[in-house]
């Protein structure tokens, strides 16, 4: 792999590769949303894409035919309306049909219920097209990818009162279970919790039963029909006797579902989920990642609260094998897992500040397609994550070369990354580093980072260097002190602060740049912004112009000193006339 190489998705146009983080995240959106874009044009006017010009005509890339072919008052026609997710010609159809007298059969009728209850009485977008693929047949469908946001109650119910899947309910002149089924995915997946189980006693009255997607429906709605956890616990323990009474086999969805509500539950979840993973293992269900994400949640109480051995435990089993998606939280949709499995053990790792999990866990995520679970945006997360562990516990020959390997290609460095590579090479006394860090910085638009700027100049300017390497630190600060003097329209002017100018004015005495260190910084910056310089600077300074035989300038920084009624006047003063040798004028 090169390490200078932006992500796939931006090698198309050289133009687009991104500097950053932010970069990164804007032009990938950007590309899906031209994607969107491209949907709807198509949807919207389909007539302009009916023509085949390609040969040989390939069906699976050309457009889908979005257009209804058949025309007038039918049943086969109210079919093709919700195989081609128009929601609403399908309901005004089948009003018209009704209305006339034609009968729907069941089977049509359930259809247009699984259209409406996937999509809550909306008109159907390519968004919410791209979140699942609703099937005729509900129960054929996986679960309802967009749920309840974790950890959160719904901002509000997005199922309307009567609305016209509750309607064709209720005037149905027969209804089976997999009608109550379809309502109650309906209701829970548009946040009406509460109707959903006044549906499903419905259901149970009409002596249904119900499948095994409804009652992981139902668990995950838990949380939302009772408020204290035991009572969670109780009603989730009701659904699945519920289950076994009917004869229902539970999935890994059903197991992942109750792990979700236990996620809500307080100590009651911390004390009965691991009964859970016992019953998986008992019914030889293989976990997923959601399963594990879970796991982590419930028991992971912070650093103190949970030793390693949970993690590792989790870490060897999850080594073992290479994943595939099998539930909408292990993180293949772009609105779901807040807190991937990769990315929380990269938080709970960094917590421990255990470098030797750290690197077991990026063993597991670089196996297989693991890493197809992040998207860029988690995945540039975990990368900051994990660079950060190196830089507190690893030796700094190794963090360079992560850094080297990393930078741009697997990651953008964040300014927190920059500042704990800058602590990283001050502990290890790699300081030479420090100018091809600000080459970084510059390329990552973190030349304008107060702190970082500070952190910068004061790593450079607190010791002495060899010549060389002085050198290098004065034409880093000549760039910072044109970064605070340049004006753009659109960027406000990057103020000074004491402690910066004093440490750009030691920088370049040192390299023996006695002009740009006097003009540039003290004598006009320091009265300017009514600031005052250090004894460090002040000798440095005159130091400088001593070597460079500038007697001139240390006239000028002795007066500076008085103006400035600094208590080092005096001996600046005393220095001066000892090591300088001075005309009468200049005495």
């Amino acid at each position: 792999q090169d390490p200078t190489a932006a992500h796939y998705m931006f090698q198309d146009d050289p133009f687009l590769m991104p500097r950053n983080a932010a970069n990164s995240r804007l032009f990938s959106l950007s590309k899906e949303s031209g994607r969107n874009a491209a949907k709807y044009i198509i949807k919207q006017f389909p007539q302009y894409f009916d023509k085949t010009f390609a040969e040989p005509n390939i069906p699976c890339l050309m457009p889908e035919i979005l257009t209804p072919q058949i025309e007038g008052l039918s049943e086969e026609a109210l079919k093709e309306r919700i195989h081609l997710r128009r929601v609403k010609d399908s309901v005004d159809l089948f009003d018209q049909l009704i209305q006339a007298g034609t009968p729907v059969s069941l089977e049509t009728t359930n259809s247009l219920l699984d259209l409406l209850c996937f999509y809550g009485d909306g008109e159907s977008t390519p968004e919410k097209e791209d979140l699942e693929e609703p099937g005729v047949n509900a129960s054929e469908q996986k679960a309802p990818k967009r749920e309840f946001q974790r950890g959160s109650q719904p901002s509000g119910s997005r199922w309307r009162e009567n609305n016209n899947a509750e309607r064709i309910f209720k005037i149905m002149p027969e209804r089976n279970a997999h009608s109550y089924c379809t309502m109650i995915r309906g209701m829970v997946k548009h946040g009406a919790s509460a109707k959903a189980y006044d549906m499903y006693i419905g259901l149970l009255n009409e002596r249904h039963k119900a499948d095994v997607h409804t009652f992981n429906a139902l668990i995950t709605a838990v949380p939302y029909l009772k408020e204290r956890f035991l009572e969670r616990w109780e009603l989730a323990k009701v659904f699945l006797n519920h289950m076994a009474q009917q004869e229902v086999q539970p999935n890994l969805l059903t197991f992942n579902a109750l792990l979700k509500t236990l996620r809500r539950c307080g100590g009651v979840g911390r004390s009965t989920a691991l009964l859970v993973i016992k019953e998986m293992e008992a019914l030889d269900i293989e976990p997923s990642l959601a399963t594990y994400d879970h796991l982590l949640f419930i028991l992971y109480r912070g650093a103190d609260l949970c030793p390693s051995d949970i993690i590792s435990e989790v870490l060897d089993d999850v080594g073992k094998r290479s994943f595939t998606p099998q539930d909408p939280d292990d993180g293949m949709d772009f609105n779901i897992s807040d807190n991937l499995l990769c990315l929380s053990l990269g938080e709970k790792c960094c917590d421990l500040k255990d470098i030797k999990l750290a690197y077991r866990l990026n063993k597991v995520m670089e196996k297989g397609d693991n890493w197809k679970f992040l998207d860029m945006d988690r995945l540039n997360a975990y990368w900051s994550k994990f660079f950060s562990l190196l830089c507190m516990m690893e030796q700094i020959d190794v963090v360079l070369k992560w850094y080297k390997e990393m930078s741009s290609s697997l990651f953008y460095p964040t300014p927190k990354n920059i500042l704990d590579l800058l602590q990283a090479l001050d502990a290890a006394n790699h300081l030479e580093v420090i100018p091809s860090v600000w080459e970084d910085m510059k390329q990552l638009g973190f030349n304008r980072r107060q702190d970082l700027l500070e952190e910068l100049l004061s790593l450079m300017s607190r010791e002495r260097h060899p010549d060389e390497i002085q050198l290098a630190f004065a034409k880093c600060a000549e760039e910072i002190k044109a970064v605070h003097e340049q004006t753009r329209r659109e960027q406000s002017l990057l103020e000074w602060t004491g402690s910066a100018l004093g440490h750009v004015a030691l920088l370049f005495s040192r390299a023996g740049r006695t002009q740009e260190a006097w003009y540039v910084n003290m004598m006009e910056h320091f009265q300017q912004i009514n600031r005052i310089p250090t004894d460090q600077v002040m000798d440095e300074f005159l130091n400088c112009a001593k070597q460079t035989n500038c007697p001139d300038e240390a006239i000028k920084l002795v007066k500076l000193a008085a103006s400035l009624g600094l208590p080092s006047s005096q001996r600046l003063k005393n220095r001066t006339e000892k090591e300088f040798e001075l005309s009468e004028k200049q005495k």
